[in-house]
Order: C-alpha cells, then structure tokens, then sequence
C-alpha cells in the first residue's frame, strides 16, 4: 500500500548531516516529503532562539536528532559543554516550532537518560528512578529535559511531541575521531591501526565486564520514519535491538573481525561507565511495529569493512 503520510509534508531534521540523520534522510527521500530542510551546525546555531524561529518557519515535521555528543572521555572532559549546548538546543528549538504550528516535533533522546543502576531490561516507566550514571550525566540529563518539555507543552498547548530512547548507534558512517567516538568505532579504529604497526597489544578502558546493546544505524532511521507516522503518545519510547554483550566479548568479535592477532589489555585504572544496558523493547513493537532486522556480527562487519574501505580519521 502507497504510503501517502509524507507526501504534502515539509520536515525539518537538526543534525541531518550526521550519523543518524544522513541515513534518516536517505529512507525520508524515498518517501517523497514536499520538503526537506537539513540544517548545517556551522550555518546555523540552534542554541540560539532567533535561529531556531528562523528553521521552523513553515514546517508541518521536526525531527531534532541534532546533539554535542561523544563517548566516556569526551563527557569527562566537556560536562559543562554538553549540558549546556543540548539544553538550549532543545529548549528554543521545541519553544519555537510550537510557536510556529509545527504539527509533530519527533525528540530523540539517549540511552543516557536512564538510571545509573536501572533494573535490566531498562523498561520506559524506570526513567526517573535515580540519578544518571556520573560519567555522562549532564549530557543524559540535559536530552531528558525534551521529554520534560514535550509532556509540559502537550498538557498545556496540546502540541504533539514524541520522545524516542535509541540504544548505542553503529554502523557505516559512524564518528571513528578518538576524542568524541563511541565504543564499537573507537575499538575499530584503535585493532586496525594495531595490526598495521604489527602492536603486540590494545589497551582498552575499564575492566571489560559492562555490557552494552547496539542498534544498527538503518534500523534506528527505520524507527523514527515508524514513530514519526505512527506513535502520538506523551509516553517516551526505547528503541533497541533486544540484546546485549560485554565489553570484552566485543572486544574479541572486533579482533576477530579486523584479523587482529595480538593480545587485548583491559585497563581497569579507566572507567567502565555504566554497568549494563539493555532495553525492552516491548512498547516500540506494540506501538508502531518496531523491531530491529539487521543481525549484530552482520552490521558489525559492514561496519568494518566500510572503514577499511572509505574513512581514515
């Protein structure tokens, strides 16, 4: 059946030159829109208010997937920068967009949001039951405030904000710079480079025991598409693949994927973050239909091989 949702329909999406938002732009032209805006960070600076009145301006759809983010040593580093730079974008950006009638404002949050000691699998409704894990708290806590926001204007204006939780992204295209990368391209980077210089060993942070699950990127573009058609509710939303792997075991299917023969040295003088991170993802499926396809190992060798092949950082 011909999906006629998107057909008259003008959609901005913040951070649509990024990881995520360039495989979500890739499904959203598929589809057909009226209109697509994409934004540039460097062009326009949504954590001011003028120019989030300036991108909203006529739009019926928007999807801030927009974020100062980056992994366990770059949230040591900026907490400061990234409470602030994610507040503000999300605070204008969502203020301005009800002022101008948008219609659907789709937040993406971040596994962060949740309780650092969260019973596993994390359920929606477990959300506010502590406190962050420290490491990335301000930066959780500062993307939470879209759900805040977007329950307050829904009670008080009636305006339609969804708020969507995605597990760890990964995929090709993934950000592999050191300072601000996540795990999966960060311990891709780090065996490939190993092998080349013929190292004996890679040292990775922590201890190796924390687990973690991991969307594939074109799943997760798949979902919003879903929840953005699909899902009105004031209710926030994870969305995950239904899994998770320690560290370690990650570690030594990266080694196995890079054809890496050396050993891994785990450096417990580094932090681990937060213990464990698995989603139910019971409500995605029950709501819009939402479940992951792309297998871990299949996506994570794609991952690898698109590296190989395309992007030195």
């Amino acid at each position: 059946m011909k999906n006629n949702f998107w057909q008259d329909k003008r959609v901005l999406v913040t951070g649509g030159h990024g990881f995520l938002g360039s495989h979500l732009v890739t499904e959203l032209k598929k589809l057909n829109p009226k209109e697509i805006l994409l934004p540039r960070s460097k062009d326009y600076d949504l954590r001011k208010k003028e120019v989030c009145a300036q991108v909203v301006k006529n739009m019926d759809i928007v999807i801030h997937l927009a974020a100062n983010v980056g992994g366990i040593g770059y949230n040591q580093k900026f907490p400061g920068t990234l409470f602030y730079d994610n507040l503000t974008m999300g605070v204008h950006l969502m203020e301005e967009a009800r002022y101008a009638g948008v219609k659907k404002f789709v937040s993406i949050g971040t596994i962060c949001a949740y309780p650092k000691l969260t019973p596993v699998p994390f359920k929606e409704e477990n959300l506010w039951l502590g406190y962050p894990e420290e490491t990335n708290a301000p930066y959780g806590l500062a993307k939470k405030m879209l759900l805040v926001q977007g329950n307050a204007y829904r009670a008080q204006y009636g305006f339609n904000a969804i708020y969507l939780l995605p597990v760890n992204l990964y995929g090709p295209g993934d950000n592999f710079d050191p300072k601000s990368s996540h795990v999966i391209p960060a311990l891709i980077k780090k065996f490939i480079e190993a092998k080349e210089k013929k190292s004996s060993e890679v040292e990775i942070w922590g201890t190796g025991t924390p687990t973690r699950e991991f969307l594939y990127v074109t799943d997760a573009a798949r979902a919003i598409i879903l929840a953005t058609e699909k899902y009105d509710k004031a209710d926030p939303i994870n969305l995950g693949a239904a899994f998770e792997i320690s560290i370690k075991d990650l570690a030594n299917l990266i080694k196995k994927l890079t054809n890496f023969q050396g050993k891994i040295v785990f450096n417990s003088n580094k932090p681990d973050g937060q213990p464990r991170r698995k989603l139910d993802v019971s409500k995605a499926k029950k709501e819009f239909g939402f479940m992951a396809k792309v297998k871990f190992e299949e996506g994570l060798k794609a991952t690898v091989e698109w590296y190989q092949k395309e992007k030195r950082v």
